[in-house]
């Protein structure tokens, strides 16, 4: 019989996570993008040995698509774009995270948590990348394609910009003033074969 176990974090405790955070960003200051992209890739990896609550599993996936989205040929971020996603990514570059992910179970509570800040704040990016992965799927099938090998073919180039430019859009008026291959780890549809605030996490 399920149990279902909802709790709050309060301001304490995401200013407890975003310090964690800042001192993983300081710790791979030295780190290259694709050593930040691998570590997390490894982060699923060790994820996918073993079983996970389905609520720390959801999470997982939104860190493959945001593995996917650096990865991916075809939807190719702009500068701007992909260093907002590693920014992200940094915390789970970082051996030293808040909970060992050796821990059974619980070790990977903290990236879970970690992976839900990122997603709050890269919401329009991953919006954005899920719907270019459904049209980029969709068409290719309907032409008879591979879609892990579209690239950047003309008929998505166009998807593509009208997608970056509206999640440019929603974040600006956000914030007043986005993120190939997959991980692997889960989700089908990207291209391998196949603020601080109150967050309630279930």
């Amino acid at each position: 019989m399920p149990l279902q176990i909802s709790f709050e974090l309060s301001d304490r405790d995401l200013a407890h996570f975003t310090q964690a955070m800042e001192a993983a960003r300081a710790a791979a200051a030295g780190k290259s993008a694709d050593e930040i992209i691998a570590a997390s890739a490894k982060l699923l990896e060790g994820a996918g040995k073993v079983e996970v609550p389905d609520f720390i599993a959801e999470r997982l996936d939104r860190l493959d698509a945001l593995i996917a989205m650096l990865r991916d040929d075809g939807w190719h971020l702009p500068e701007e774009d992909k260093q907002r996603v590693l920014s992200a990514l940094v915390y789970f570059a970082d051996p030293k995270d808040v909970i060992p992910d050796s821990l059974p179970v619980l070790g990977y509570f903290d990236d879970a948590i970690a992976i839900e800040m990122c997603v709050k704040d890269l919401k329009h990016e991953l919006d954005a990348y899920d719907e270019f992965c459904e049209f980029r799927q969709g068409e290719a099938e309907r032409r008879g394609l591979d879609p892990a090998q579209v690239g950047r073919a003309d008929w998505l180039e166009a998807r593509r910009d009208e997608l970056v430019d509206r999640m440019h859009r929603r974040r600006n008026r956000q914030t007043g003033s986005g993120y190939g291959d997959s991980s692997g780890y889960q989700r089908r549809g990207y291209t391998t074969p196949y603020r601080p605030g109150m967050i309630r996490v279930r």
